[in-house]
Protein backbone atom coordinates (compact mmCIF):
# COMPACT_ATOMS: atom_id res chain seq x y z
CA UNK A 1 0.00 0.00 0.00
CA UNK A 2 2.83 2.09 0.61
CA UNK A 3 5.15 2.99 -2.17
CA UNK A 4 7.48 5.51 0.18
CA UNK A 5 10.73 3.66 0.93
CA UNK A 6 13.50 5.42 3.29
CA UNK A 7 17.02 4.86 4.27
CA UNK A 8 15.83 4.64 7.67
CA UNK A 9 14.77 1.14 9.09
CA UNK A 10 12.94 2.27 11.52
CA UNK A 11 10.57 5.20 9.19
CA UNK A 12 9.76 2.00 7.21
CA UNK A 13 8.47 0.05 9.82
CA UNK A 14 6.31 2.93 11.02
CA UNK A 15 4.68 3.47 7.46
CA UNK A 16 3.93 -0.34 7.38
CA UNK A 17 2.02 0.07 10.77
CA UNK A 18 4.73 -2.04 12.41
CA UNK A 19 5.85 -1.32 16.26
CA UNK A 20 9.11 0.46 17.17
CA UNK A 21 10.62 1.05 20.42
CA UNK A 22 10.83 4.21 22.31
CA UNK A 23 14.89 4.26 21.82
CA UNK A 24 13.38 4.13 17.94
CA UNK A 25 11.52 7.26 18.03
CA UNK A 26 14.80 8.56 19.83
CA UNK A 27 17.13 7.80 17.36
CA UNK A 28 14.94 9.06 14.72
CA UNK A 29 14.80 12.40 16.05
CA UNK A 30 18.34 12.51 16.71
CA UNK A 31 18.77 11.32 12.63
CA UNK A 32 15.97 14.26 12.02
CA UNK A 33 18.69 16.80 13.75
CA UNK A 34 20.93 16.24 11.02
CA UNK A 35 18.82 15.85 8.05
CA UNK A 36 14.45 16.15 8.85
CA UNK A 37 13.83 14.82 4.96
CA UNK A 38 12.82 11.38 5.94
CA UNK A 39 10.95 12.06 9.15
CA UNK A 40 8.66 15.00 7.36
CA UNK A 41 7.92 12.96 4.48
CA UNK A 42 7.22 10.34 6.81
CA UNK A 43 5.09 12.39 8.14
CA UNK A 44 3.47 13.74 5.62
CA UNK A 45 2.60 10.59 4.32
CA UNK A 46 0.27 9.16 7.68
CA UNK A 47 -0.91 12.81 7.72
CA UNK A 48 -2.52 11.95 4.32
CA UNK A 49 -3.36 8.58 4.73
CA UNK A 50 -5.46 9.34 7.46
CA UNK A 51 -6.43 12.52 6.87
CA UNK A 52 -6.87 13.19 3.43
CA UNK A 53 -6.27 16.94 2.10
CA UNK A 54 -8.58 18.30 4.78
CA UNK A 55 -7.74 21.35 7.57
CA UNK A 56 -10.11 21.77 10.15
CA UNK A 57 -10.69 24.64 12.89
CA UNK A 58 -12.82 25.53 15.09
CA UNK A 59 -15.07 29.11 15.33
CA UNK A 60 -15.20 29.93 19.04
CA UNK A 61 -16.09 32.64 20.94
CA UNK A 62 -13.25 32.54 24.30
CA UNK A 63 -14.62 33.05 27.48
CA UNK A 64 -12.43 33.91 30.20
CA UNK A 65 -14.74 33.51 33.23
CA UNK A 66 -11.89 33.99 35.83
CA UNK A 67 -8.07 34.52 35.88
CA UNK A 68 -6.89 34.62 38.91
CA UNK A 69 -5.64 31.78 40.24
CA UNK A 70 -4.02 29.49 42.60
CA UNK A 71 -1.13 28.74 41.13
CA UNK A 72 2.13 30.32 39.42
CA UNK A 73 3.66 29.71 36.57
CA UNK A 74 7.07 31.33 35.17
CA UNK A 75 5.97 31.76 31.50
CA UNK A 76 1.72 32.61 32.07
CA UNK A 77 0.93 36.13 31.49
CA UNK A 78 -3.05 34.76 31.60
CA UNK A 79 -3.40 34.95 35.20
CA UNK A 80 -4.39 38.10 36.92
CA UNK A 81 -4.00 39.37 40.62
CA UNK A 82 -6.53 41.28 42.19
CA UNK A 83 -6.68 45.21 41.06
CA UNK A 84 -5.12 44.24 38.04
CA UNK A 85 -6.09 45.65 34.53
CA UNK A 86 -6.55 42.48 32.96
CA UNK A 87 -8.15 40.61 35.94
CA UNK A 88 -11.73 38.83 34.35
CA UNK A 89 -14.76 38.02 36.76
CA UNK A 90 -17.71 37.74 34.08
CA UNK A 91 -21.15 37.88 35.70
CA UNK A 92 -23.79 36.06 33.91
CA UNK A 93 -24.83 39.21 32.33
CA UNK A 94 -21.65 39.14 30.53
CA UNK A 95 -21.69 35.33 29.77
CA UNK A 96 -25.07 36.48 28.38
CA UNK A 97 -24.16 39.33 26.60
CA UNK A 98 -20.87 37.27 25.23
CA UNK A 99 -23.14 34.44 24.01
CA UNK A 100 -25.55 36.79 21.52
CA UNK A 101 -22.49 38.19 20.25
CA UNK A 102 -20.78 34.95 19.49
CA UNK A 103 -24.21 33.82 17.60
CA UNK A 104 -23.97 37.42 15.87
CA UNK A 105 -20.20 35.90 14.75
CA UNK A 106 -21.82 32.89 13.59
CA UNK A 107 -19.28 31.24 15.92
CA UNK A 108 -19.81 27.28 16.87
CA UNK A 109 -17.54 27.07 20.07
CA UNK A 110 -18.28 28.68 23.46
CA UNK A 111 -14.49 28.03 24.78
CA UNK A 112 -14.69 28.57 28.60
CA UNK A 113 -11.12 28.82 30.50
CA UNK A 114 -10.60 30.06 34.13
CA UNK A 115 -7.25 29.65 36.64
CA UNK A 116 -6.50 26.97 38.93
CA UNK A 117 -9.21 27.28 41.61
CA UNK A 118 -9.18 30.84 42.36
CA UNK A 119 -11.66 30.24 45.14
CA UNK A 120 -8.64 28.18 47.33
CA UNK A 121 -6.51 31.54 47.07
CA UNK A 122 -8.36 34.33 46.90
CA UNK A 123 -11.19 36.44 48.93
CA UNK A 124 -12.07 38.52 45.97
CA UNK A 125 -12.99 34.79 43.89
CA UNK A 126 -14.79 33.78 46.74
CA UNK A 127 -17.01 36.93 46.56
CA UNK A 128 -17.24 37.06 43.08
CA UNK A 129 -19.30 33.14 42.94
CA UNK A 130 -21.17 34.10 46.07
CA UNK A 131 -22.65 37.20 44.45
CA UNK A 132 -23.31 34.82 41.00
CA UNK A 133 -24.69 32.62 43.31
CA UNK A 134 -21.89 29.52 43.67
CA UNK A 135 -19.73 28.32 46.26
CA UNK A 136 -16.80 26.64 43.26
CA UNK A 137 -15.44 28.09 40.04
CA UNK A 138 -16.57 24.29 38.80
CA UNK A 139 -19.69 24.89 39.97
CA UNK A 140 -19.94 28.46 37.88
CA UNK A 141 -18.91 26.46 34.61
CA UNK A 142 -21.45 24.07 35.01
CA UNK A 143 -23.82 26.91 34.84
CA UNK A 144 -22.56 29.03 31.98
CA UNK A 145 -22.16 25.78 29.90
CA UNK A 146 -25.72 25.37 30.43
CA UNK A 147 -26.48 28.85 29.36
CA UNK A 148 -24.28 28.29 26.21
CA UNK A 149 -25.89 25.19 24.80
CA UNK A 150 -29.28 26.80 25.52
CA UNK A 151 -27.53 29.85 23.33
CA UNK A 152 -26.97 27.32 20.74
CA UNK A 153 -23.25 27.13 20.98
CA UNK A 154 -21.18 24.10 22.11
CA UNK A 155 -19.26 24.49 25.29
CA UNK A 156 -15.71 23.05 25.60
CA UNK A 157 -14.25 23.81 28.52
CA UNK A 158 -10.54 24.25 29.70
CA UNK A 159 -10.39 24.62 33.69
CA UNK A 160 -7.07 23.00 34.68
CA UNK A 161 -7.56 20.09 37.52
CA UNK A 162 -10.88 19.06 37.61
CA UNK A 163 -12.23 16.45 40.02
CA UNK A 164 -14.02 13.46 38.41
CA UNK A 165 -17.37 14.79 40.14
CA UNK A 166 -16.67 17.87 38.40
CA UNK A 167 -16.03 16.34 35.08
CA UNK A 168 -18.89 14.41 35.34
CA UNK A 169 -21.41 17.22 35.45
CA UNK A 170 -19.51 19.23 33.12
CA UNK A 171 -19.80 16.45 30.91
CA UNK A 172 -23.72 16.74 30.28
CA UNK A 173 -23.54 19.80 28.74
CA UNK A 174 -19.80 19.76 27.56
CA UNK A 175 -19.12 17.97 23.70
CA UNK A 176 -15.72 17.58 24.99
CA UNK A 177 -13.00 19.28 27.15
CA UNK A 178 -9.39 20.06 27.40
CA UNK A 179 -6.33 19.80 30.17
CA UNK A 180 -3.14 20.23 28.67
CA UNK A 181 -0.22 17.91 29.99
CA UNK A 182 2.61 20.28 29.20
CA UNK A 183 5.43 17.70 30.07
CA UNK A 184 5.49 14.37 32.00
CA UNK A 185 8.85 15.32 33.41
CA UNK A 186 8.92 15.40 37.15
CA UNK A 187 11.80 17.82 36.42
CA UNK A 188 10.00 20.90 34.82
CA UNK A 189 8.58 21.07 38.72
CA UNK A 190 11.97 21.22 40.30
CA UNK A 191 13.33 24.67 42.05
CA UNK A 192 13.89 26.76 39.26
CA UNK A 193 11.90 24.80 36.90
CA UNK A 194 9.08 26.96 35.14
CA UNK A 195 6.26 24.11 37.22
CA UNK A 196 7.54 24.74 40.75
CA UNK A 197 5.22 26.85 41.79
CA UNK A 198 2.57 25.29 40.58
CA UNK A 199 1.43 22.46 41.99
CA UNK A 200 -1.54 21.21 39.68
CA UNK A 201 1.16 21.03 36.99
CA UNK A 202 2.72 18.05 38.72
CA UNK A 203 2.62 15.47 35.78
CA UNK A 204 1.35 12.58 38.34
CA UNK A 205 -2.01 15.70 38.96
CA UNK A 206 -2.26 16.19 35.06
CA UNK A 207 -2.30 12.45 34.18
CA UNK A 208 -5.09 11.74 36.46
CA UNK A 209 -7.34 14.22 35.35
CA UNK A 210 -6.59 12.70 31.84
CA UNK A 211 -7.24 9.40 32.98
CA UNK A 212 -10.36 10.35 34.82
CA UNK A 213 -11.94 12.01 31.69
CA UNK A 214 -10.80 8.38 29.94
CA UNK A 215 -13.19 6.68 32.82
CA UNK A 216 -15.88 9.15 32.03
CA UNK A 217 -15.69 8.47 28.37
CA UNK A 218 -15.74 12.30 27.89
CA UNK A 219 -13.46 13.43 24.43
CA UNK A 220 -10.60 15.25 25.64
CA UNK A 221 -8.02 17.58 23.88
CA UNK A 222 -4.79 17.66 25.05
CA UNK A 223 -0.76 18.83 24.20
CA UNK A 224 2.40 19.62 25.19
CA UNK A 225 4.06 22.52 25.48
CA UNK A 226 7.32 22.56 23.43
CA UNK A 227 10.73 24.41 24.50
CA UNK A 228 10.38 25.45 27.55
CA UNK A 229 13.85 23.45 29.19
CA UNK A 230 12.84 20.25 28.30
CA UNK A 231 14.99 17.48 26.49
CA UNK A 232 14.34 15.98 23.74
CA UNK A 233 13.63 12.71 25.42
CA UNK A 234 11.04 13.90 28.36
CA UNK A 235 9.26 15.61 24.86
CA UNK A 236 9.27 12.35 23.17
CA UNK A 237 8.11 10.60 26.70
CA UNK A 238 5.23 13.20 27.25
CA UNK A 239 3.69 12.13 23.79
CA UNK A 240 4.34 8.15 24.85
CA UNK A 241 2.23 9.22 27.66
CA UNK A 242 -0.61 10.79 26.02
CA UNK A 243 -0.28 7.98 23.32
CA UNK A 244 -0.59 5.02 26.08
CA UNK A 245 -4.04 7.01 27.61
CA UNK A 246 -5.41 6.78 24.46
CA UNK A 247 -4.79 3.73 24.05
CA UNK A 248 -6.41 2.42 27.25
CA UNK A 249 -9.49 4.73 27.26
CA UNK A 250 -10.00 5.83 23.69
CA UNK A 251 -11.03 9.58 24.36
CA UNK A 252 -7.93 11.47 23.01
CA UNK A 253 -9.23 13.46 20.10
CA UNK A 254 -6.84 15.91 19.84
CA UNK A 255 -2.87 16.79 20.49
CA UNK A 256 -2.22 20.54 20.37
CA UNK A 257 1.45 21.58 20.33
CA UNK A 258 2.27 24.63 21.40
CA UNK A 259 5.54 26.57 20.92
CA UNK A 260 7.00 28.37 23.99
CA UNK A 261 7.01 32.36 22.94
CA UNK A 262 8.21 34.27 25.73
CA UNK A 263 6.57 36.99 27.53
CA UNK A 264 7.64 39.90 28.98
CA UNK A 265 6.68 40.45 32.81
CA UNK A 266 7.47 36.84 33.88
CA UNK A 267 10.51 34.64 35.38
CA UNK A 268 11.04 33.05 31.34
CA UNK A 269 10.87 37.03 29.85
CA UNK A 270 14.43 36.44 28.59
CA UNK A 271 14.13 32.31 27.66
CA UNK A 272 14.24 32.25 24.04
CA UNK A 273 11.06 30.67 21.60
CA UNK A 274 10.92 27.43 20.75
CA UNK A 275 13.44 27.32 17.86
CA UNK A 276 11.20 26.73 14.52
CA UNK A 277 13.45 23.42 13.02
CA UNK A 278 13.19 21.84 16.64
CA UNK A 279 9.45 22.82 16.95
CA UNK A 280 9.08 20.82 13.11
CA UNK A 281 10.60 17.93 14.17
CA UNK A 282 8.36 17.45 17.05
CA UNK A 283 5.46 18.04 15.08
CA UNK A 284 6.37 15.77 12.54
CA UNK A 285 7.51 12.88 15.63
CA UNK A 286 3.59 13.33 17.28
CA UNK A 287 2.07 12.35 13.81
CA UNK A 288 4.38 9.12 13.50
CA UNK A 289 3.99 8.50 17.25
CA UNK A 290 0.52 8.81 16.75
CA UNK A 291 -0.03 8.43 13.20
CA UNK A 292 -3.94 8.49 12.73
CA UNK A 293 -4.66 11.31 16.10
CA UNK A 294 -5.77 15.08 15.40
CA UNK A 295 -2.72 16.91 15.35
CA UNK A 296 -2.89 20.75 15.60
CA UNK A 297 -0.43 24.06 16.23
CA UNK A 298 -1.66 27.08 17.21
CA UNK A 299 -1.59 29.66 13.98
CA UNK A 300 -0.92 32.91 15.93
CA UNK A 301 1.83 31.24 17.93
CA UNK A 302 3.78 31.04 14.44
CA UNK A 303 2.14 33.75 12.23
CA UNK A 304 4.83 34.16 9.95
CA UNK A 305 5.11 30.65 8.90
CA UNK A 306 1.83 28.69 10.61
CA UNK A 307 0.96 27.11 6.79
CA UNK A 308 4.87 25.72 6.51
CA UNK A 309 3.51 23.16 9.20
CA UNK A 310 0.71 21.80 6.80
CA UNK A 311 3.73 20.43 5.65
CA UNK A 312 4.65 18.33 8.44
CA UNK A 313 1.55 16.20 9.41
CA UNK A 314 -0.73 19.21 11.03
CA UNK A 315 -4.87 18.65 10.25
CA UNK A 316 -5.86 21.63 12.47
CA UNK A 317 -5.43 24.81 13.27
CA UNK A 318 -7.53 24.80 16.66
CA UNK A 319 -10.40 27.32 18.03
CA UNK A 320 -10.05 30.55 16.26
CA UNK A 321 -12.28 33.50 16.84
CA UNK A 322 -12.92 36.68 15.13
CA UNK A 323 -14.63 38.04 18.17
CA UNK A 324 -12.50 37.66 20.70
CA UNK A 325 -8.93 37.57 21.73
CA UNK A 326 -6.53 34.98 23.07
CA UNK A 327 -6.67 35.46 26.78
CA UNK A 328 -3.93 33.08 27.16
CA UNK A 329 -1.33 34.78 24.45
CA UNK A 330 -2.77 38.45 23.98
CA UNK A 331 0.09 39.83 22.42
CA UNK A 332 -0.71 36.97 19.44
CA UNK A 333 -3.74 37.73 17.71
CA UNK A 334 -5.65 35.29 15.45
CA UNK A 335 -5.22 35.72 12.19
CA UNK A 336 -8.55 36.10 10.12
CA UNK A 337 -10.15 33.01 9.07
CA UNK A 338 -10.25 33.88 5.41
CA UNK A 339 -6.55 34.83 5.33
CA UNK A 340 -5.85 30.98 7.12
CA UNK A 341 -8.44 29.56 4.49
CA UNK A 342 -6.06 31.67 1.70
CA UNK A 343 -2.66 30.20 2.81
CA UNK A 344 -4.57 26.18 3.62
CA UNK A 345 -5.72 25.97 -0.42
CA UNK A 346 -2.52 27.82 -1.41
CA UNK A 347 -0.45 24.65 0.39
CA UNK A 348 -2.89 22.50 -1.22
CA UNK A 349 -5.45 21.91 2.23
CA UNK A 350 -9.10 22.60 1.94
CA UNK A 351 -10.19 24.54 5.00
CA UNK A 352 -13.28 22.94 7.20
CA UNK A 353 -14.85 24.13 10.04
CA UNK A 354 -15.66 21.54 12.95
CA UNK A 355 -17.48 21.15 15.99
CA UNK A 356 -15.77 20.95 19.24
CA UNK A 357 -15.82 17.56 18.77
CA UNK A 358 -14.60 15.45 16.12
CA UNK A 359 -17.15 13.30 13.88
CA UNK A 360 -15.13 10.09 15.20
CA UNK A 361 -16.11 10.99 18.99
CA UNK A 362 -19.93 11.52 18.63
CA UNK A 363 -20.71 8.30 19.83
CA UNK A 364 -19.37 9.07 23.26
CA UNK A 365 -22.18 11.77 23.83
CA UNK A 366 -25.06 12.03 24.84
CA UNK A 367 -28.58 11.81 22.51
CA UNK A 368 -29.60 15.02 23.45
CA UNK A 369 -25.94 16.79 22.43
CA UNK A 370 -25.93 14.79 20.05
CA UNK A 371 -28.87 15.78 18.51
CA UNK A 372 -28.15 19.88 18.93
CA UNK A 373 -25.21 18.79 16.56
CA UNK A 374 -26.69 17.29 13.75
CA UNK A 375 -28.94 20.66 13.50
CA UNK A 376 -25.81 22.23 11.84
CA UNK A 377 -24.06 18.92 10.81
CA UNK A 378 -23.25 18.33 7.17
CA UNK A 379 -22.74 14.68 5.65
CA UNK A 380 -19.31 14.63 6.18
CA UNK A 381 -19.94 15.50 10.48
CA UNK A 382 -18.61 18.96 10.11
CA UNK A 383 -20.38 22.35 10.78
CA UNK A 384 -22.64 23.97 7.61
CA UNK A 385 -21.03 25.50 5.92
CA UNK A 386 -23.80 28.24 5.05
CA UNK A 387 -23.91 28.03 9.26
CA UNK A 388 -20.38 29.15 9.86
CA UNK A 389 -19.51 31.77 6.57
Amino acid sequence: MNNLVLESESLNKVLENKTISFDDYFQIYQDAIKDSSELISTAQNLRKKFKGNTITFSKKAFFNLINMCKDTCTYCTYKAEPGETKLSMMSKQQIKQMLNLAKKYRCVEALFVTGERPEQKYQEAKDWLKINGFKSTAEYLVHASEMALEAGLFPHTNAGNLTIDEIRELQKTNVSMGLMLENSSERLSQKGMPHYLATSKRPKARLEVLENSGKLKIPMTTGILVGIGETPKEIIESIFAIKKLHEKYGNIQEVILQNFQPKQDTMMSDFPSAQEKYFKIIVSLARIIMPDMNIQIPPNLSPQSYQSFLSVGINDWGGISPLTPDYVNPEFSWPEIKTIEENSKNAGFELKCRFPIYPEFFSFISNELRDKISVIENEEGLVKEEYWR
